[in-house]
């Protein structure tokens, strides 16, 4: 049991740091994540609403890719 606990929080360390290094990359090479065409964005007068509907169907994409390459055996 707690090997495996070891192992999962090994390898979430691993995504937050990699999740890490995109935000970074993404904020410093100017990259469009977040502000893709078809995501929603509504101004009111005193609101802004927010919902990154490409950007999230993106994210899923390759997060699903990189989960089916590595379940691959």
């Amino acid at each position: 049991m707690g090997f495996q606990l070891g192992r999962l929080l090994i390898m979430l360390g691993l995504l937050l740091v990699g999740v890490g290094v995109v935000v970074l990359l993404a904020g410093r090479y100017n990259l469009p994540f977040g502000r893709l065409p078809g995501d929603i964005v509504y101004r009111g007068k005193n609101s802004t609403v927010y919902f990154p509907w490409v950007t999230c169907l993106l994210i899923s994409a390759l997060g699903t890719l990189i989960l089916w390459l590595l379940n691959r055996r």
